[in-house]
């Protein structure tokens, strides 16, 4: 058996948190697997220590709007195969998917869209959710091992953010986005963290514009889920609220597998 150490991060602009200190922090977290999303840029536009970090195979997936969405995954282990998108042009050229085959499990780093500007944007949302659920129930069905990782957008639960009240009607917390992040759980995903923390208020998200961080006025937007037939592999997942260097903060899964 081996364990495997994953993190993922809404960096909330790649090169910003470049000089807030990521590549120390990525040395210090020694992780097999980063995800970032928010990169808000493409490969040809960091540094080659970003470019290349070392230790890391790097792939990246940058949306067609300059300074916008983008991921980047960096492994130990390059992955045998890498797609980028979910085969739909409403949402590919954004920049928001990219999947790496590894040997233990595939592997999804996602970006989920916004509501936050408007209804157009709260429809765009649903609609990726729901693409996202069908591409993922085929590949569950087909008895892959899945692992998922990012910003969903969405607060799952009222336990998840510090106020449901105040933001029933808000985007990231409205019944419709919480509906279709439950459909992800019934294709059989696992919520890693609830898992081993049931009970837990922890929140990986904070307005910069209220001290919201500070106070811990904050909402759980970023998960990691995984296949049912992977929940027994579970080791650790925590959210590391004490990183600093965007308005998210990392969250983390350790699986031990065979």
């Amino acid at each position: 058996m081996i364990h495997v150490t994953i993190y993922s991060w809404n960096v909330n602009g790649i090169r910003a948190a470049e000089r807030k200190g990521l590549l120390d922090w990525l040395h210090a977290a020694d992780a097999d697997i980063v995800a970032l999303q928010e990169t808000k840029a493409s490969e040809r536009q960091v540094s080659t220590a970003l470019r290349e970090p070392p230790g890391y195979h790097a792939d990246w997936c940058a949306a067609e709007k300059a300074g916008y969405s983008g991921v980047a995954t960096f492994s130990k282990l390059a992955p045998s195969q890498v797609a980028r998108g979910i085969g739909d042009p409403r949402f590919d050229g954004e920049g928001r998917v990219l999947i790496s085959t590894f040997p233990k499990f595939t592997f999804y780093n996602v970006y989920f869209p916004s509501g936050s500007s408007g209804p157009e944007r709260v429809a765009h949302k649903l609609a990726f959710y729901e693409r996202f659920r069908d591409v993922i129930g085929a590949a569950i069905t087909s008895g892959q091992r899945i692992v998922v990782v990012g910003d969903v957008n969405t607060s799952f639960a009222e336990i998840d953010l510090a106020r449901p009240r105040e933001n029933a009607k808000t985007s990231g917390f409205m019944p419709e986005e919480r509906a279709a992040l439950g459909e992800l759980f019934a294709a059989g995903l696992v919520d890693t963290f609830r898992h081993v923390h049931p009970t837990a208020a922890k929140y990986s998200w904070w307005s910069q514009r209220t001290n919201a961080r500070e106070r811990n006025i904050g909402w759980r937007l970023d998960y990691i889920l995984v296949s049912a037939n992977l929940a027994p592999h579970i080791v650790a997942a925590d959210i590391h609220s004490d990183v600093a260097g965007s308005d998210h903060c990392p969250v983390s899964l350790t699986l031990e597998v065979e």
